[in-house]
Parts: C-alpha cells; structure tokens; sequence
C-alpha cells in the first residue's frame, strides 16, 4: 500500500502506467450543467484527483458553459484539497446553470477564447443529454472558431496550430435516467432513496386510516422512476410517459384498486411520472387520477407530489461509486483521444465501465421522444433498452393478479426456503417467487427457519396476497438459519415428499450455496432430490461464487457509508483524528473496499490484499504528510478477518503509537447494524428481478417434456443464477465447485478487486490503475439475445 505496486497485474507498474497516460502540459476543464443531480461531486473529485495524478491541470468551470462564456474568476485551477470532503454533498459546487449565450455561435466564440487563454484543450462535460449535444457542437466548430479568432488577432498562428483540437468527454448526469446506451445515470439511485423514503414513511399513515395515495415523481419524458420505484414498492398502478394505458383504463384501475381492497389490503398506492399521457398523448395528472378515484370509488384519497426532493439529499453509495468510476475513465479516455476520435460518453454496463459514442447515444434518445410523439409506444419501450422493458414486464406480471380461473394449473408444488444470515432484500425476492410461480399456475411453499426448519415440518402454502407490502420489510420474514442440510437429509427428504415437492428455490449466502452442493450431492441416496434446485445470492458479504453482486450488498454499503460520512463530520469538528472503522464481510473485502471508495477513506485493510507491518507504517506516514495539509482527518477501514494478527484493536494502537503528537485515534466497530435496516431500492429491485427470473427459469424446466414426474440428475439442474459481467447467467454448482475458495468462503476471482486502485488514486497513494478493456468506442448495437443484468 506504500510505494510498492499494488496493480492486479504485475506487469504493468506505476511507471508504465504513467507514460502510457501522461497528462504532463495537458489542460482539463471540468463542468457541470443542466438540472443537478446527486453524485455530481464524486464525478468532479474523482476527475480533478485523477487529472491531478496522471500529471495534468485541472480547472474548474463555474455555472456551465455560462461560466464557460464569461471566462474571468469562473475558470479557475482546482488542486488536491479543492475536491476535500465533497463526496458526500448532493448537487455539485461548481454550480451549473442553463445558458443561452453558449447556444449562439458568437457565444462559442468567446468560450473557445477563454478557455484558450489557460490552454484548455479537454473537456470533460457532466450534465444530460442537451449539456452533451452542446459539447459535440463546441468540438466541431473548435477549428472554425479558432481561424476566427486569428482574424479578428485574438490569437496568433502559433496558438491555432497548438490548440488545433478539442476533446470531449461526457458523463451523464440526470435523476430521470433518460439517456440511451447508460444503464444508469449518476443520480438517479439516489433520487430513488429520496422516493422510496417517502413512500415507506407514506405507507405507514396510509395503513392507518385505509387511504389511497397518489405519488407524483420526477420524469417529464423518461418514466424510469416511476417504473422502478412501483417495481419497489409494490403500487396498485404506474402511469408513464413511455406506455400509456388502454383505453378504458378509468374502469381497469377502479377494479384494480377495489379488488385489492376486498382482499383486505388496507391502502393503495398510485405513482405517476410527471410526463404521463394517454395514447393520443394527452397528460394524465395526479389530480384527475384523484378525482376519479373520489367520484368512482368514493376513497379517501391524497396526492403528495415530491419535486425537488428527489434531486437532493446525499448521493447513495451506488451513486459515488459509480460516478468516481465514470470520472477516472474520463481522464483516461481525454488522455488517449486523438484528433479522430469522435466526442464519448463514458457509462456502465453491468458493472462494466465502458465509452460510446455520445452522438449515436443522444440519436437514440432522441428517437425515443420521437416515438412517443408519434404515438408508437412499443417503439418507445424497445428504444429504452432492455432493462427498461424486463421492469415493465416484471411489474405488470407481479401487480395484476388474473383471475384463478384463468391460471393454468402446472400441478407441480414449489417450495421457497431462505438460508444464511439475514440480508435485507430477501424478503422482495420471496415475494416476486411467490406471486410468478402462482402465474405460471404452481403451488408455492413457503419453508420457514431454514433447513432446520425444513426438516422439522415447518412448510406451509402461501398465496398471492400473504405476500403483499414485502418489498419494503428489511430481514427475513420466512426467517432464516445457518444450518446445513448434511445432518437433516433423511428428514428434509421426507418433507419433500409429503408436500410433493417438485422444485425447489433457495435464497441466501454461503452457506445456501453450501446447501445446494450438499443436497446434489445427496440426489443418489434420496430421489426427492431429483429435482430443479436453483439459488439466488443474498448476503451483505457478497461472496457467493457465480455472482458479482447479491442481494442485501448495497443496502450494508450504504449504511457503512452513513455511518462514515458522520464519523468524518466528527473528525472534522476535533480535527487531527483517525478513525479505524471494521466492517462485516467474513474473508470477502467487498464491503471494505467499496465502503473505502463510497466514502473517500484512506485506506482499506482487506484479505485478499495481503499486507504487512511495512504497508501499516506506510499508511501511518501517509496520514502524517495529510495532516500537515488543510484536511485533518483520516478514515481508514479494516474488513473483519482480514488478517489474524493485525487485528482492528492492534491497529488502533500501532497508529495511536505512532501518531502520537500528529494525531489521535478512534475505533468503531459497525457490527450486525449492517445487517438490517430497510432494503435500498436497488436491493428490492434486484430482489424482485432476480427472484422473479429463478422462479421462470423453474417453470420451464417443470414444462420440460416429462417434467413433473421425471428425475432430474444433471448438474444443470442444480444452480446458481447470478450476474456475470453483464449478463444474468444460470451456472451450475457443479461447475463453480472449481471457481471456489471454500476454506475462506470466497470466489477465486473477485471482479471488484480492479477497483482498489481506483480507492487508492483518490486517496494519492500510488497505484497503476487497468484501463478498461483496450479503450476501444463500443458501437451503439441492440442488446443480443443474452439477459442484460441491468438492474
């Protein structure tokens, strides 16, 4: 962690990585326009820090491209400190505004002079779709302004020749996530937080007296926060711009909403998108929705409209990380431009951070709008992408139940146990199997306390409406134990075939995944076990082999980084302090090391990363040089078993030792706080998404020819379905046997341990950072018939 390399790769040193990307008399100039959004901040520390490490300048740009145009005190050099203690602050400091001027060319005109005078030859854009169209145009001209300027003797030939071109890269920045070719925009997990804390806090007064509430959200063209936000909490109905309801829809909802409470559901909830219309796109509003429900049903019924509180607030955990992700790759991607290379959008994909084109990105946002316009609302789905669609579809399948008569009975009994410690989240995922298995006509199972309770009778069937208002409870309502099935087979087997059990769908961590190997390994020995098996990861630690994420990960990530923003405050105030914070994890660094990148720490003690007493007194002589600077303050977090020796207590008294007279030190220990807690939005939407796929991936496997009652022995029969790369992918245990690192309980190979140089960049220590694959323009193409893992 000191000088030494750190890189996953040992053949690329520091230094290499240095001259393939030096910014030595470079000039960058950063910016933020259009509406703010959370995460914002993180994207401007994360480009100043990287810009600033590879060697360049870095300027802030002021209020947009006004400050771009107005030049003067609005352009200004950013150093180290500049960016301090900005992760956690929503909106963005260095302003943004809309701007008129810049739209003219002689607005161009006197921006492309300012930004001369410094030198500044690389922007690096965060705003929305029109920020960036405005960027490309400025690039294109770039040449053409600047023969102007030599004309009028502004500039002189020397500069025209130096200066000859203008770099450009972008970074979406928007709550409504609208932006075509992005999974997800910075901003707009944390504006779901927003939402989805209003939701809870309204679904508590609504129970009380039996109210209907109707929510208006953000989203004047885009309706993702409406969809994703009823996808998490389970609302009677959505209105979006993108896919307006059938005609009659005034009569479908009133059943809708009166069915529901025949079914003694006392509240409902509505959730519209600013932007939603009809199909001959006319706007359907919160008030016309209210009086129709007053007039027709005679329901109590209020209308809460959010506005500016979902652009506010601290950005969520997802949102630092991804936009200190977004902002590293747009130094790398300013550095390696050349005069060809058409302006990009850096973005993710999965959890891959890749570039794209940003005009073929705006194109097709562009035609989305078109779309609509047109009236071709299927278009306007496909064009969002498949994500976009799959949560429709997901929503639609789990808010409408179709009458039973109408359900084609499968005969095939499904049971749904959860294993492990608790992890918020799993109680979305019962829920979304629970009420796709009912659709495609089984008979569900709910299996309580785990295996043991499996073995001791305690299954019950569970329907459509026992699992209403799930999404929202943190922990585990079936309630779950460690316990593995080895000691209780003969026990479990018999349970199966009393309930005719013919699937089964386990949700939780190591220890499910245990499970299931020993329940295939036991499939010669008892028959019962003959039978599709598949596992969904959920645990904090995120640690099951075959997934990059699980379910419960990102609601411990965010309250880790909670409890760190206010440690830091604490440390502010006293000034001179070092906190050592432990983190949950088992051997897996995952929390640790992204708890470190979300929250700006030091340093991240992890397992994987093996380290010794020289690395701990190169961290102490790091924090000593910071606290000669304007930052007094340290944070440094240690993952739970990351080494047997240097324990959190030796640490806090190795850095006490030898800060003495430079700074004191406190320790926290976070504990099973990170357990519990309100699932985040992502954790239910992951939830409810991958549950749901688990439960359809069972129901064809039951359709298969002799399905029922045939035996099912091939490993393909018994697995685990996670997100890999990209892609959602179901894989057999039996093949991840060789993937797994059992006496540790972790995967062999981690994708996010490419991301602690990252941490370590932003906190300057020196680390040779993986470019992303080749640096290559991925072309804009539609998805393939492989799942996209989007959440």
């Amino acid at each position: 962690m000191g000088d030494h390399d750190v890189s996953p790769n040992p053949k690329g040193s520091f230094r290499k990585f240095l001259e393939q990307l030096s910014g030595a008399g470079k000039a960058i100039g950063v910016l933020t326009s259009g509406g703010d959004a959370q995460g914002m901040n993180a994207a401007v520390r994360a480009v100043v820090r990287m810009g600033i490490y590879v060697g360049a300048k870095v300027y802030f740009i002021y209020e947009g491209y006004q400050g771009m145009v107005d030049g003067g005190s609005n352009i200004v050099e950013a150093d180290w400190e500049s960016v301090s203690s900005i992760l956690q602050v929503g909106g963005t400091i260095i302003g943004s505004a809309r701007c008129k001027d810049f739209r003219s060319r002689e607005g161009r005109l006197k921006a492309a002079h300012n930004l001369l005078q410094l030198g500044i030859t690389n922007l690096c854009v965060i705003g929305g779709d029109g920020s960036l169209t405005g960027a490309n145009i400025f690039r294109k001209e770039w040449s053409g302004l600047l023969e102007e300027l030599a004309r009028e003797g502004k500039i002189n030939t020397e500069e025209v020749q130096k200066h000859g071109y203008l770099n450009v890269v972008g970074m979406v920045g928007s709550i409504d996530n609208d932006f075509c070719g992005t999974d997800m925009t910075i901003g707009t997990d944390s504006a779901l937080h927003r939402i989805i804390e209003v939701v809870d806090a309204i679904m508590t007064t609504a129970q009380s007296h039996q109210r209907t509430f109707v929510l208006e959200v953000m989203g004047r063209h885009c309706g993702y926060l409406a969809l994703v936000s009823a996808l998490a909490c389970g609302a009677d109905w959505v209105f979006l711009p993108e896919s307006p309801p059938e005609e009659g829809w005034q009569e479908n909802m009133c059943i809708k909403l009166s069915e529901n409470r025949a079914r003694k559901k006392r509240l409902n909830i509505i959730i519209v998108a600013e932007g939603a219309i009809d199909t001959q796109n006319k706007a359907i509003t919160s008030e016309q929705i209210k009086e129709l429900v007053v007039t027709q049903l005679g329901y109590d019924t209020r209308v809460t409209i959010l506005g500016h509180v979902q652009r506010g607030g601290t950005p969520s955990a997802f949102d630092r990380i991804l936009a200190s992700r977004m902002g590293v790759e747009a130094v790398v991607a300013l550095l390696q431009a050349t005069p060809e290379t058409p302006a990009c959008v850096v973005s993710l994909s999965g959890n891959q951070a890749v570039r794209l084109p940003l005009m073929e990105c705006v194109q097709m946002t562009q035609e989305v709008q078109k779309a609509m316009d047109e009236r071709r609302f299927k278009d306007a789905v496909q064009l969002r992408g498949r994500s976009f669609e799959n949560n429709l579809n997901t929503y639609k399948r789990l808010a409408i139940k179709l009458p039973d008569s109408q359900i084609r009975k499968s005969n095939c009994n499904v049971g749904i146990v959860n294993v492990g410690a608790p992890a918020a989240g799993m109680n979305a995922a019962v829920r979304a199997a629970v009420r796709v298995g009912i659709a495609d006509g089984h008979k569900v199972f709910a299996v309580y306390d785990g295996f043991e309770g499996f073995a001791k009778g305690q299954v019950k069937e569970i329907g459509w409406a026992d699992v209403g208002g799930w999404t929202g409870q943190g922990g585990s309502i079936l309630g779950t134990k460690r316990t593995l099935p080895r000691k209780y087979l003969e026990d479990i087997a018999a349970q199966m075939h009393t309930h005719g059990i013919n699937a089964l769908l386990i949700i939780g961590g190591f220890e499910a995944y245990l499970g299931l190997l020993e329940l295939s390994a036991a499939r010669e020995k008892h028959k019962e076990f003959c039978v599709p098996m598949v596992m969904v990861p959920a645990t904090v630690s995120n640690n099951v082999p075959g997934s990059d994420f699980s379910i419960g990960a990102d609601t411990a990530l965010n309250t880790i980084t909670d409890t760190c923003d206010r440690i830091k405050q604490s440390a502010s105030g006293t000034k001179r302090r070092v906190f050592i914070i432990e983190t949950m994890g088992g051997y897996c660094g995952y929390l640790a090391n992204m708890g470190a990148l979300a929250a700006g720490a030091d340093a991240a003690y992890i397992f994987e990363e093996p380290f010794d007493i020289r690395d701990l007194q190169s961290n102490v002589e790091h924090l000593t040089e910071k606290m000669k600077t304007t930052i007094q303050r340290g944070l440094v977090l240690r993952n739970e078993s990351c080494s047997e020796n240097y324990t959190t207590d030796f640490i806090y008294q190795l850095y006490s030792e030898e800060g003495k007279g430079v700074f004191d030190c406190r320790k926290n220990v976070l504990g099973h706080m990170q357990q519990g807690g309100a699932p985040s939005p992502f954790d239910r939407n992951f939830g409810t998404k991958i549950s749901a796929r688990a439960m359809q991936w069972i129901s064809t496997k039951l359709k298969e020819p002799a399905g029922r009652g045939k035996r099912f022995v091939s490993d393909d029969s018994v697995c685990v379905l996670g997100i890999s790369k990209r892609n959602l992918l179901f894989q057999p245990v039996a093949e991840l046997k060789e993937e797994t690192d059992f006496v540790h309980r972790i995967p062999k190979e981690q994708w996010w341990l490419k991301l602690r140089p990252l941490m370590k960049i932003l906190a300057k220590y020196k680390a040779s950072f993986e470019v992303s694959d080749a640096g290559q323009l991925e072309p804009m193409q539609p998805r393939g018939p492989e799942e996209p893992a989007t959440i």
